[in-house]
């Protein structure tokens, strides 16, 4: 049996877009005139054959009856505008979600918000200069990092998160956590989206235990575990093989609207699988949910500036972000939020002309 798969290319911005959109040239991508597309990269793949070509939309008609009817359920979806679950997030408009790193060993800046007092100082930071979420972990899934007792991760964000509630109660506040107790101490304190980094693969009772509350949920992708998810991973097409992964755990397991996908980059993928996700990050869209990417200061930007490399890695991390948001993407995980949001304005307005 053949599968197929659409990714919205050739898009358009601002004005240009707009006119495309009422001159029925082209469609709105997520609902919004300031983004359209006017041509559909279609997959297929038979076992382990894959395809693809890239069609105008007015060339849709010329598929065959079973192309046809999936590229249309396909762009049903991809032209719906996502409706706003998360709390004071706009999924019609760019989002940044800070990263609060509250262990000793995480890649880039383990250590650095450890006391209430450094931790308290750098989401206000955050929030002061553009992140619309906060994102807490206790744990590192950097690759190589071990699993640690569930107890041991409690006590690094409890009083984070409970301070959290106090001051910033018009804040998304997400907590990153493997472990489904966590995840419920959490959704009681206020926790507004859980952020599972394996894609609540690690722990199986999460999704059971989480039915009992409406919470928001990044269906995330990680290949193995941090511990061995660089141990030469490989897939028949890593692209497709996530699109497959999200549909399989929305249909089966998940069950709900306040999905948010997050290809995962870094977690189980070399250079090469990275640069396809990003490049082709608009297939994602034909599943109907935001997109999350986190791509700060991840060790592929390093892989491709070589000598030109730097600690924050904010040029290469700046540069995949801008690129994301060209595709549509709704949510940029990251860690220096104020140069992020100053990229992204003027992006923005540079597009809207």
């Amino acid at each position: 049996m053949i599968k197929y798969y659409t990714r919205a290319c050739n898009f358009y911005h601002g004005n240009q877009a707009k006119d495309l959109i009422k001159k029925k040239l082209a469609l709105p991508l997520c609902g919004i005139n300031r983004i359209a597309f006017d041509s559909i990269e279609l997959f297929t793949r038979k076992k382990n054959k894959i395809n693809s070509k890239f069609l105008h939309i007015k060339d849709i008609k010329y598929c065959n009856a079973t192309a046809q009817k999936k590229i249309n359920l396909d762009l049903k979806k991809i032209t719906s505008r996502r409706k706003n679950f998360l709390k004071n997030v706009n999924f019609n408009s760019p989002s940044i979600m800070g990263i609060l790193n509250l262990t000793p060993d995480s890649f880039s800046d383990g250590g650095r918000f450890n006391s209430k007092k450094k931790s308290f100082e750098h989401i206000l930071k955050m929030i002061n200069t553009g992140a619309d979420i906060i994102d807490i972990g206790g744990e590192s899934t950097r690759p190589g990092s071990t699993t640690i007792e569930p107890v041991k991760e409690w006590e690094r964000v409890e009083k984070v998160i409970k301070n959290f509630k106090k001051k910033f109660k018009k804040k998304c506040l997400s907590f990153d956590t493997r472990k489904s107790e966590l995840m419920v101490k959490g959704i009681k304190l206020g926790v507004d989206l859980i952020n599972d980094v394996s894609g609540f693969e690690y722990d199986k009772n999460a999704l059971r235990k989480l039915e009992n509350y409406d919470i928001s949920k990044v269906l995330h992708h990680m290949k193995g575990t941090p511990n061995t998810m660089q141990n030469n991973p490989s897939y028949k097409n890593v692209l497709l093989d996530i699109y497959d992964f999200f549909e399989l755990k929305i249909q089966k397991e998940i069950k709900c609207f306040k999905i948010i996908l997050d290809p995962g980059i870094g977690f189980g993928k070399n250079l090469k699988h990275n640069l396809t996700l990003i490049s082709k990050i608009s297939l994602f869209h034909s599943l109907g949910f935001p997109i999350l990417v986190g791509t700060s200061r991840k060790r592929f930007i390093s892989q491709i500036s070589g000598i030109y490399d730097s600690n924050d890695r904010t040029g290469g991390t700046l540069a995949s972000v801008l690129y994301l948001l060209s595709q549509g993407v709704q949510i940029f995980r990251v860690h220096n939020v104020n140069e992020v949001k100053q990229g992204i304005l003027v992006f923005k307005k540079i597009l809207s002309e």
